[in-house]
């Protein structure tokens, strides 16, 4: 396995560094996502400011949602992220319906989460199960692709269900389990998503000519959502003091959840894909967005991240690897042909990048009017 350590500069604040191809730093050294970070601590201070905030948000949530049978959706996937807002969503008086996409990965620690959460919690759960088939062929798709995104399939037909589903059931908002506090942001060289790339990297690598039951999701039809719709997200954990190192306890004692033994290891394909894929063919080692977010909101010192990061490489399991490979369907030539691919980015293939920063301020209009959150902004049009 390749050595994961840090190589070249190193962000003054916080533990990135140019292992990330479209990272910059200031004269002072901190990194372009230290400063993304700030930005957002600026909209979402909390305090009296988010509280504020927080009860104009579930008043218009409770508003669109009265006689309904729900006022909001949540996507499950059994990890902590997920699990907190649910549980925040229901101790805050709201009425929500969770989702859960199954992508033929689940681990049984998270299908026992889910279960637990629901059933404690008393809400309905609405499951969306992948075709298998199909799904395997994207994700092998995205695999030959040679691109560091290999994991996007399943984030943006998490995406695409979530709002699919509020359509269908008359839901204006949808909770995003997502914290800028303790998961950061993502480098755009490590991970890119949009429709128009997910459809060329199956068009020109996947077996199948197209995907029938792929809940893909058109760039017009999420315009049609937000705008004609009204359907709005709304990133709850922003809001409120959430603390990683404290939220385990409360999951357990609360739901009795338990932990899977890694950043989204809930899943094992992410699993696989963060703990082996990215690090050995990319040098890519995501534990460094999680602990530079910690590092920043201040739940952890910076000396333990770089210590944590440099003592000891993202560790896999072997046999998770070659579960994933065999459940692919993929042939060890055919493997290490995959591994050996020279390495690409979504620069090379159709995306709506350029389209997003042409947009750049009409979506700065958007984010301004609470449509459209601000972190899109920051990261790919900005």
């Amino acid at each position: 396995m390749e050595n994961t350590e840090m190589k070249g500069q190193v962000c003054t604040r916080c533990v990135l560094d140019d292992t990330v191809g479209d990272i910059w730093f200031d004269e002072e050294g901190e990194c372009k996502y230290c400063k993304i970070h700030d930005e957002m601590e600026k909209t979402h201070p909390l305090g009296d400011e988010a509280k504020k905030a927080l009860d104009i948000i579930l008043s218009k949530i409770r508003a669109k949602g009265k006689n309904k049978k729900y006022d909001c959706i949540a996507g499950i996937s059994g990890g902590r992220d997920s699990t907190y807002t649910l549980l925040k969503a229901k101790e805050l008086g709201l009425k929500p319906l969770a989702v859960h996409f199954d992508n033929g990965w689940n681990s049984d620690i998270s299908v026992q989460n889910i279960k637990k959460a629901c059933e404690k919690l008393d809400i309905e759960l609405f499951t969306i199960v992948a075709d298998w088939e199909e799904f395997k062929d994207l994700q092998v798709s995205f695999l030959k692709a040679s691109v560091p995104d290999a994991d996007i399939p399943t984030d943006y037909a998490i995406y695409s269900v979530l709002y699919h589903v509020a359509n269908k059931e008359g839901i204006k908002y949808i909770l995003n389990g997502h914290s800028f506090r303790t998961e950061g942001t993502s480098p755009i060289s490590w991970t890119y998503m949009d429709p128009r790339y997910v459809k060329d990297v199956h068009r020109k690598l996947g077996k199948k000519r197209r995907l029938t039951s792929f809940p893909h999701m058109s760039m017009l039809k999420l315009q049609y959502y937000i705008w004609v719709k009204g359907i709005r997200e709304v990133r709850l954990l922003e809001f409120v003091d959430y603390n990683k190192s404290k939220v385990d306890k409360v999951l357990n004692e609360k739901l009795g959840w338990e932990y899977y033994g890694g950043h989204h290891h809930e899943n094992l394909y992410t699993k696989f894909f963060q703990s082996y894929y990215l690090p050995t063919k990319f040098n890519i080692d995501k534990r460094k967005t999680e602990l530079s977010a910690l590092v920043r909101s201040g739940q952890i010192q910076r000396s333990d991240a770089l210590k944590e990061i440099e003592s000891s490489p993202y560790e896999y399991d072997e046999s998770t690897v070659n579960y994933a490979i065999n459940k692919l369907e993929i042939k060890p030539e055919e493997w290490n042909n995959i591994m050996k691919m020279p390495l690409k980015s979504h620069n090379d293939f159709k995306t709506h990048l350029p389209i997003i920063r042409m947009l750049r301020f009409p979506i700065k209009i958007a984010v301004k009017l609470k449509i459209l959150p601000h972190i899109l902004y920051l990261k790919y049009a900005s």
